[in-house]
């Protein structure tokens, strides 16, 4: 149980600092250091880069304190579970391939800002289909799909798990109030129309309105 319990704590503190460099007002801050232009140029690539390498220590507390095995799968469901996680690769693999992966990362704000071109650059489209006909969210959905049946599951590890299931849920419903303020009724009506994170299931229902856009924030 302490090893569950250390691996949760270490999943909510990088969440929290996750979180803490997408706030608005660090996010002001950066503009004022830097200016508008560095942030609409670097800012995303930064962010990312920081998230990727400040998960590392969470690794290594997992990694160094792998608690009780809850569950070990022998053939033939271990089988069964590897298939599924691979199916979750190949779909978040199509996730990525479904939107601008290079604006994602923050490689085409960061080149567009070396080479002095526009910024910010255009409003990508709101995807609809696909994977995203399935779930709003897939890129959280398949990671889900691929952490959770895994072929043998310790005490830590299930705490990592449970702090990413938490993290993605409370991520989601963040970016999906940027994603009101950016599309508006489009948005409603998607959200209206499909899943949340599990296919086919909407928690009750929902009544698409506009939004109304009051005054502008900085968007990643």
């Amino acid at each position: 149980m302490d090893e569950f319990l250390l691996a949760l704590a270490a999943i909510l503190v990088y969440g929290a600092f996750h979180s803490l460099l997408a706030a608005f007002g660090v996010k002001a801050w950066f503009v004022v250091a830097f200016g508008r232009r560095a942030y609409e140029g670097v800012y995303r690539l930064f962010f990312n880069a920081v998230a990727t390498i400040s998960f590392l220590p969470v690794l290594i507390v997992v990694g160094a304190n792998p608690g009780e095995t809850i569950w070990q799968a022998d053939a033939p469901l271990s089988y069964v579970l590897l298939g599924i996680q691979a199916v979750a690769l190949i779909g978040l693999m199509i996730s990525l391939l479904q939107i601008d992966t290079m604006r994602f990362l923050g490689l085409s704000q960061y080149v567009a800002w070396q080479n002095g071109k526009p910024l910010p650059l255009p409003e990508e489209p709101l995807q609809t289909g696909g994977v995203y006909a399935l779930v709003r969210h897939p890129l959280y959905f398949f990671s889900l799909m691929l952490l959770w049946p895994t072929p043998m599951m310790t005490t830590g590890t299930l705490g990592l798990v449970i702090g990413v299931t938490l993290y993605f849920a409370f991520g989601s419903l963040l970016e999906e109030q940027k994603l009101q303020r950016a599309f508006g009724q489009t948005y409603f009506d998607y959200q209206a129309r499909v899943a949340w994170m599990i296919p086919y299931l909407k928690l009750g229902p929902r009544v698409a309105k506009p939004v109304i856009n009051v005054g502008e924030s900085l968007q990643d």
